[in-house]
């Protein structure tokens, strides 16, 4: 292997995201506990809390978080214990049901929000200006789109979903 694959822009890209995917995981980690949330129960909140009613079927959930199918059974159903989600069948498909969140799910997330946006704010957003941000949102749209292209399904409004 030469040095220069070691140099090759495409190496330090995505050294570089990983980097600032692993710092800002991290900071939200701490905060998320704050909560008693986990980064993942997070997730799941603002998904939920950003859909049409405020519900998505389980297929699409898993689809659109980091989730497994069976990995987001086993995290809606602790959730539904603690009271921040509850299942409602599909009434077109018996096979389908839907994750919704409820009242208690929405204030925790609501409580969560203010730490979690001056995070965003602090380490992230923030630092840019208006156009760096629009530039990076039109890209992190492209590159989201190509690597998880069912990060969308069951949603209707594009520009909001996944943000």
């Amino acid at each position: 292997m030469t040095p220069n694959l070691f140099d090759d822009p495409r190496i330090t890209a995505i050294g570089l995201f990983s980097e600032v995917h692993s710092g800002l995981t991290n900071r939200f980690a701490a905060q998320f506990d704050q909560h008693d949330l986990s980064a993942v129960e997070f997730e799941v909140l603002m998904r939920l809390a950003r859909s049409p009613r405020r519900e998505l079927r389980m297929t699409d959930l898993a689809s659109q978080t980091s989730l497994s199918t069976s990995g987001v059974t086993r995290v809606v159903d602790r959730m539904e214990r603690d009271g921040l989600l509850c299942r409602r069948a599909c009434p077109t498909d018996r096979r389908s049901s839907y994750a919704v969140l409820t009242d208690a799910g929405l204030t925790r997330i609501e409580e969560t929000l203010p730490g979690h946006l001056a995070l965003i704010d602090e380490f992230f957003t923030g630092l840019l200006d208006a156009g760096q941000l629009k530039d990076l949102l039109s890209t992190l749209r492209v590159i989201r789109d190509a690597a998880n292209p069912g990060a969308m399904v069951g949603t209707t409004d594009t520009s909001q979903s996944g943000e």
